[in-house]
Order: C-alpha cells, then structure tokens, then sequence
C-alpha cells in the first residue's frame, strides 16, 4: 500500500514537471488605465503576435438610478495553429455579451412566414 502510494507521488510530481523547453510568451506591450469615475481601459500585446484590448465604464442599466453596471467592449486576436490571424471583437452591456469575427458561425437568416408572424404580432401590439 506504501509504495503504491509514493508511485503515485512520484508520477504526480513527473506529470507536473514542465514538458519540453517551452520558454514563456513575452509580453512585448502593456498599458492599463483605471480612472476615478469607474472607467478603465488596457491592451497587451505578446511577441506570438497575440493582442488584447479591453474598455469599459459605468452605465445606468436600467430603470433606476442604481440601476448602474459596467459596459464593456474590446478585441483579441491570435494566429490559428494554421497560420490564419483570427480577431473577435465584443461588446458586453445591457444586452449580453455579443462577439463577432470572420470565424465564427452566424444563425441561418429567419424564415419568411416567421418574419412576417414577428411583424404582425408586434403590429397588434401582441410583442
């Protein structure tokens, strides 16, 4: 039972031991602001080529005046293991969080007859 146990020790440390002579992504850029009114804003960029920037500030988000919550927008991008630069710009506010990019999948466009449903229900003030 000992010895199964300092097994299972010793493959322990060897799993967590760093693998190959992978050396660290450097950060080649970097720059934050965060200012009194609750707005901030950073961007890095790493010698990968990988880039990141992110700004947001304090918006009233609904009806009420402490109705207050932070609105976000920002952008990354980064090359595929392909070789392809993918960027995804986002926005996070009172809607959700939507992201768009070249890459990623869009919804097929909505049916006809389900458009024209959508446009008579809201005519009759039913939505």
């Amino acid at each position: 039972m000992k010895l199964s146990i300092i097994a299972l020790a010793f493959l322990a440390v060897a799993f967590a031991a760093p693998q190959g002579d992978k050396k660290p992504i450097e950060i080649i850029s970097s720059n934050s602001e965060m200012n009194a009114d609750g707005s901030y804003s950073f961007a890095f960029e790493s010698e990968d080529g990988t880039k990141v920037s992110e700004s947001g500030n304090q918006k009233q988000v609904g009806p009420k005046p402490e109705d207050i919550g932070t609105v976000s927008k920002g952008s990354y991008s980064y090359t595929s293991p392909d070789g392809v630069v993918l960027t995804v710009n986002w926005v996070a506010d009172e809607n959700g969080f939507q992201a768009t990019g070249d890459h990623l999948p869009t919804p097929p466009p909505m049916p006809e007859h389900v458009v024209k449903m959508l446009a008579d229900l809201k005519a009759a003030g039913l939505l």
